[in-house]
């Protein structure tokens, strides 16, 4: 199947109607009208953090074989946003299995495993629970300012220690420092609210 990464969304389905379709039919072509309006922007995430054009072209055609399997398990309800996390995470774990990696991807693999434990703490979109996109924006509203700015740049835009760090005019530790303490503190103070609202309904 052959893909134009700059092919607009189609306007004739939604999202919800092709995702139900594919489901129930397996069609790829289905799929693939559904994925053609996002390529351009998994390959933005692909190519930021595997720096190769040709391997970034290469994990956008495997992030769609990926798709094949994972969107009939999944109860997505924004495909934009769940799809981000897929490409992310297919990233980290690909730079992961590499043998040897230079010393800005080691930064994203030094962090993966506590970002994989907690990721969908930060972006609770495939959750069963309607209401949590909005308790996750009340917890990280309520994150110390330093926190709070590390936590948006990092996973809701896609920056990197670095960048993080000249923003905030801070050192590479400090940002890897008030990213653990505010997943840490996000984790509590969603598990928090998902304990009071349990108390309510008993």
């Amino acid at each position: 199947m052959i893909f134009n990464i700059h092919k607009k969304k189609s306007d004739s389905r939604s999202e919800e109607e092709l995702i139900d379709e594919f489901t129930s039919t397996g069609n790829l072509e289905v799929l693939g009208e559904l994925y053609s309006s996002y390529m351009h922007l998994v390959y933005g995430v692909c190519l930021k953090y595997l720096k190769e054009r040709e391997e970034s072209m290469d994990a956008v055609m495997q992030i769609f074989e990926k798709l094949v399997t994972d969107i009939p398990k999944q109860k997505i309800e924004n495909f934009r946003n769940w799809l981000h996390i897929v490409t992310r995470n297919y990233c980290l774990m690909k730079l992961r299995s590499q043998k040897s990696l230079d010393e800005k991807h080691n930064q994203w693999v030094l962090d993966s495993e506590n970002f994989m434990e907690d990721y969908y703490y930060l972006h609770p979109i495939d959750t069963q629970e309607p209401d949590m996109e909005k308790v996750l924006a009340d917890c990280i509203e309520r994150l110390k300012d330093d926190q709070k700015k590390c936590i948006v740049q990092f996973y809701y835009e896609d920056k990197c220690y670095d960048e993080i760090a000249k923003n905030l005019g801070v050192d590479e530790k400090k940002v890897k420092s008030y990213l653990q303490n505010g997943k840490r503190n996000l984790k509590l103070c969603i598990e928090e609210k998902n304990e009071r609202k349990k108390q309510k309904q008993e």
